[in-house]
């Protein structure tokens, strides 16, 4: 059984006298379901559980009164065995994207108080909150709760979840975090697993079936096949959920960014979607993509100038996946094969700022990087230790020609630190800290 930092989340959330409904956000197949139905069963006496996706006919109870008694009523009446005892009893909502009257309904539970109420939704981004007819909305009585939920994000196994599925223990990662404030070499014995594991991580990815797959097996083929059924059904939510009009584009968009990662400059371009596409035509799918959790978006640096968010261009960004694993599923077969034995030529720099991109992200982190046409590119940029600091990602060696650049001219970019991630133990270079990828879940601080 997996360990997920989500159940701290909830712990924590469980031992708040004025909790609210807990609405449990993430991208289909992280682990929402079982996490959440794991905690309640733990935790509480009495769970009602409603799948609206499975249970359509459950929609019902919350259609026709927004009066707690009423939709309890009617709950009992549609689910066998449904027991509703106050302080005892945790109701769970799943897909609750499908029944916008439940989600309503969070302000009149919270008001009421006698049940708690945990809810997951997988495309919560895209059809949770309403249409965007906001008048149509109001007449059919549906809103999102606002004041009344407590929204947390879910994501697939980050590194650190992926390492504790692997048997790394704490003592182990606290070893690593006193290495990198101390900046002193990690021990062979151990640098070495930790590369491995981090390669690992890499090919197989954080959903949860896909890891459990291969802590069961060791054998790619399978997971590989659990991947592409996943992003499979990313396809069919994509068909099912999108407007009509932008069914087709969204695929589209989807579908291209391994070649957009493919470029030498990374930027998101339209064009590589299809010849002669304008961003007007395709900026809707490409926000519904991220809005289902799917990918993430790093972005262009005006200058390399703390707050990075308020040096951002908008529209100038590069487009990444946040789970590496299904990225790397929907290249050919064989490309897992390629990392794990380091036979990749030049798509690996893409695997590999991609999978720095997922553990940022799964960080909490936004995402930037710096780009300018004189030939001038970091590949990420980060605030570390209060300082706007480089990010240079290596798939195993190589320079830095433009973090050093950046570095030697302070009167015009303001920055004196750099990190370079690579194929390497930690060192340091004058005010470059040279440290292994695996360490890239230990820079926390800001």
């Amino acid at each position: 059984m997996l360990k997920r930092k989500i159940e701290s989340v909830l712990r924590d959330w469980k031992a708040k006298p004025s909790r609210k409904p807990l609405v449990i956000k993430g991208v289909r197949q992280c682990g929402k379901t079982f996490s959440v139905r794991q905690f309640a069963g733990e935790n509480y006496i009495h769970v009602v559980y409603i799948d609206f996706f499975e249970q359509p006919e459950a929609k019902v109870a919350f259609q026709s009164s927004k009066k707690v008694d009423d939709i309890v009523m009617n709950i009992t009446a549609i689910v066998p065995g449904a027991t509703f005892i106050p302080g005892q009893t945790c109701l769970i909502l799943d897909e609750l994207q499908e029944c916008p009257e439940a989600r309503t309904a969070l302000k009149f539970f919270k008001t009421d108080g006698r049940y708690d109420v945990i809810c997951t939704g997988s495309l919560l981004g895209v059809s949770g909150y309403g249409s965007k007819d906001k008048k149509k909305d109001k007449a059919k009585g549906t809103s999102v709760p606002v004041g009344y939920e407590t929204i947390v994000e879910m994501n697939s196994l980050d590194f650190e979840e992926f390492l504790w599925a692997n048997g790394i223990t704490i003592q182990i990662i606290d070893s690593l975090k006193e290495r990198l404030e101390t900046e002193t070499p990690v021990p062979e014995a151990i640098h070495r697993r930790m590369s491995d594991l981090f390669l690992q991580y890499i090919v197989v990815g954080g959903m949860p079936e896909a890891v459990n797959t291969f802590l069961d097996t060791h054998d790619m083929g399978q997971v590989l096949a659990v991947q592409r059924g996943i992003v499979d059904e990313y396809k069919d939510d994509m068909v099912k959920y999108a407007p009509d009009v932008d069914k087709s584009k969204i695929r589209e968009c989807f579908e291209s960014i391994p070649r957009q990662l493919a470029k030498e400059n990374k930027k998101f371009q339209y064009a590589t979607i299809r010849k002669g596409a304008r961003a007007s035509q395709y900026l809707g799918s490409l926000q519904w993509i991220e809005d289902a959790g799917i990918i993430v978006r790093c972005y262009n640096l005006a200058q390399t100038q703390l707050p990075l968010d308020g040096n951002a261009e908008e529209d100038v960004f590069k487009v990444y996946m946040r789970d590496t694993g299904l990225f790397l599923s929907m290249l050919e077969q064989g490309t897992q094969a390629d990392v794990l034995q380091g036979n990749l030529l030049g798509y690996k720099g893409a695997i590999f700022e991609n999978i720095i991109a997922d553990v940022f992200t799964k960080m909490g982190r936004g995402l930037y990087y710096y780009h300018k046409d004189s030939g001038l590119e970091v590949d990420f940029l980060m605030r570390y230790k209060g300082l706007c600091t480089l990010v240079e990602v290596k798939a195993a060696t190589g320079n830095v020609k433009s973090t050093r650049t950046i570095l030697k001219n302070k009167g015009i970019y303001h920055v004196n630190s750099a990190l370079k991630l690579g194929n390497y133990n930690v060192g340091r270079s004058g005010e470059i800290l040279t440290l292994p990828l695996y360490m890239a879940f230990l820079l926390t601080m800001y």
